[in-house]
């Protein structure tokens, strides 16, 4: 497992709340969706394999942290719903034969915000990422009447969050394991206030600090996450896992019309710095995955990657599935000295 150093404060739900109150409706409606991969994404499925599975499979670590933010204001019951949590259907990675044992769980209470709990992240070595009280959790194998079905936890009180202040709203966790076996378990979430329906809670959000995730099986789809950016940073780390040199990693912003990642073969971490310009702050960065193109026989199939970017002080840059501040589209000149790239 990657360890990342997290130890300073994050000023981005203060944003999101001032944000809230002063944009357009139409970019409220960008922050409103916790589909999770998000609808901007184009990414099919999260992945998580089981304990005993390979690394070199695309997992680095066999289990998998998200936040869902509610704010304040919403004081409606909600629901965090998992599509296709069982590991032996349509869209799972079978590995000899499915074995494999996935739980969910869901948390709330003192412990879960990763503001407060560096641990909570999931992203050191030794710490304890499950901070927080259970409100619900499940373990499923493979069950028929769950593939390529919803499985609802809640509902929830959005009280029974982790409350901060400084965001004004709460935090929940869901931690997702491999608990046995050795099969990829393809899966989705989706924050609604309705049971039946996805109605998603306004002002919501979902978020993570390490993105594992399958690319499509194809040469046409291009997959994208967005990290946020805050005030304050000079560059970022960008460290992927697993990519099997399956193409191009492209960083697009405002600024960015397409500055290439460093990317990995198999099984090991790619790494490279990139500079950050003043008018990237305050918004997100588009990460671009698009496959190798050739002949039909060269397609690689269920390439699932981990993806992971860290500031100048070592802290993680959250990637949320509705990117703040909408998707960054490339404005060409825009009066900014560009800044020196980064001495590694």
């Amino acid at each position: 497992m990657k360890s990342v150093n997290f130890n300073g404060p994050m000023r981005l739900f203060r944003t999101i709340i001032l944000s809230l109150a002063l944009v357009a409706p139409q970019a409220v409606t960008v922050i409103n969706g916790q589909a999770v991969p998000g609808k901007d994404e184009n990414i099919p499925f999260l992945v998580t394999f089981g304990k005993q599975g390979e690394t070199s499979w695309g997992d680095d670590d066999f289990y998998q942290v998200w936040f869902f933010f509610i704010p304040r204001s919403n004081t409606q019951q909600f629901f965090i719903k998992v599509f296709d949590p069982d590991c032996g259907g349509e869209h799972d990675e079978i590995q000899g034969e499915f074995n494999t044992r996935t739980r969910f769980s869901v948390y709330g209470g003192k412990g879960v915000d990763p503001d407060q709990n560096e641990g909570s992240r999931g992203l050191f070595n030794g710490m304890d990422y499950k901070g927080g009280t259970i409100l619900a959790t499940q373990v499923f194998g493979q069950e028929a009447r769950y593939d390529n079905k919803y499985y609802t936890f809640g509902p929830f009180s959005p009280t029974a969050g982790d409350f901060n202040k400084k965001w004004n709203g709460y935090i929940f966790k869901v931690v997702t394991e491999g608990i046995s076996g050795d099969d990829g378990n393809l899966y989705k979430f989706f924050m609604s206030r309705e049971r039946e329906s996805d109605i998603p809670v306004e002002g919501g959000n979902a978020f993570t600090y390490e993105y594992t995730f399958r690319m499509w099986n194809d040469f046409t789809s291009k997959a994208h996450i967005y990290p946020y950016v805050d005030t304050g940073v000079i560059w970022v780390k960008q460290s992927n896992f697993d990519w099997d040199n399956d193409g191009h990693i492209l960083i697009v912003s405002r600024y960015k019309q397409g500055l290439s990642a460093t990317i990995s073969n198999q099984d090991n971490w790619g790494e490279s710095r990139v500079g950050i310009e003043p008018a990237e702050i305050g918004g997100s960065l588009d990460f671009q995955f698009i496959k190798k193109q050739g002949r039909p026989e060269d397609l690689v199939k269920n390439n699932n990657v981990v993806v992971t970017i860290e500031n100048q002080y070592g802290e993680a840059l959250p990637f949320f599935s509705s990117p703040i501040g909408g998707v960054p589209i490339y404005e060409g000149k825009i009066g900014v000295k560009p800044i020196t790239k980064p001495k590694k």
